[in-house]
């Protein structure tokens, strides 16, 4: 069965509110109170486990009283849970709700890739010349390589996120961002592919026009906007449910660096319709993701409070 820890500290006039609320909840366990224990913040020690189908009530009651304002909230992953007396029988019935996503967590795991050191640029700038390498010699497998690589579906998830809550703050950073890191990338991997013309590095077939890589990847259509949209679904959800390979087929599945590197390319090549394709691919493509993105973050929320709402009226009942 799956738990989380929590530790709080809590002011000493807001100790009872919290512990009265924790201790009416079935999903809570293992309640340890420790007046004074706190330092930095002062205040009383808290602990407890909670199943995580309740977690999301848990956390949404702490923030009511205003807990993670005037005190602190730590909240990390029970490996293994050794007892005879879990939690009450109301609990345990498993149910739908026992696989629902802890919103603090997804949330924090999202603005984690939210961050944009200067390796988020780095990353940009190596995966739009490895997908232009792919496009000068016609290679698919570097063209998913350079997908691998690049870091921008953090910034674009964060900016769905931030649309979702109404964080300008977040949607600011979020397309500053990407607006810097694609232009960067498109800069830097324009020059180098004025020098694979300059030294004629290229392939033949693609000196002679034959450019199956370039020509899909500058060519936007519906399918394009429909490959980004189920993309756009999938990473959410693969984000709110921690599944790795998931995300990792979003990763590949969707033209933004390799729109980035096609433009440069196609530009330095003076490949005018090419590039013109390229941008609309590159907007279109990070425009669904982003508007995609934010709508299934608030549906996911909506599905999960109605299987909250269905699975609480036995126990009600």
């Amino acid at each position: 069965m799956d738990l989380l820890h929590v530790r709080m500290v809590s002011p000493a006039g807001l100790t009872d509110a919290v512990v009265s609320r924790l201790a009416a909840d079935p999903s809570v366990v293992n309640l340890v109170v420790q007046p004074g224990a706190a330092r930095s913040p002062e205040g009383d020690a808290l602990s407890c486990d909670v199943l995580t189908g309740g977690a999301n009530e848990v956390l949404r009651g702490l923030r009511e009283l205003h807990l993670d304002e005037v005190g602190s909230i730590v909240v990390e992953p029970v490996d293994m849970a050794i007892t005879g007396h879990l939690v009450h029988e109301d609990a345990e019935r498993p149910g739908l709700l026992s696989r629902a996503p802890v919103w603090e967590e997804v949330e924090a795991r999202i603005r984690a890739q939210g961050t944009y050191a200067p390796s988020f640029y780095l990353y940009l700038v190596v995966a739009a010349l490895i997908g232009a390498v792919g496009i000068v010699v016609n290679s698919q497998i570097l063209i998913v390589a350079a997908m691998v690589v690049g870091p921008e579906y953090g910034a674009i998830v964060s900016v769905a996120l931030g649309i979702e809550r109404h964080s300008r703050r977040r949607v600011r950073e979020g397309l500053t961002a990407l607006g810097a890191g694609f232009a960067l990338a498109i800069v830097v991997t324009f020059l180098f592919g004025l020098l694979i013309r300059g030294f004629g590095l290229q392939s033949r077939a693609f000196e002679l026009g034959i450019r199956p890589v370039s020509h899909l990847i500058s060519t936007p259509d519906f399918f394009s906007v429909a490959v980004a949209t189920m993309a756009g679904i999938v990473g959410v959800v693969s984000l709110s449910e921690a599944r790795t390979s998931a995300l990792l087929g979003v990763f590949i599945s969707v033209t933004t660096i390799p729109a980035a590197a096609a433009l440069s390319v196609s530009a330095a090549f003076e490949s005018w319709a090419e590039a013109r394709g390229a941008i609309i691919q590159l907007l279109i493509n990070v425009a669904v993701l982003i508007v995609v993105g934010a709508l299934t973050l608030r549906g996911q929320r909506a599905v999960w409070r109605m299987v909250g709402r269905r699975e609480a009226r036995p126990a009600d009942g």
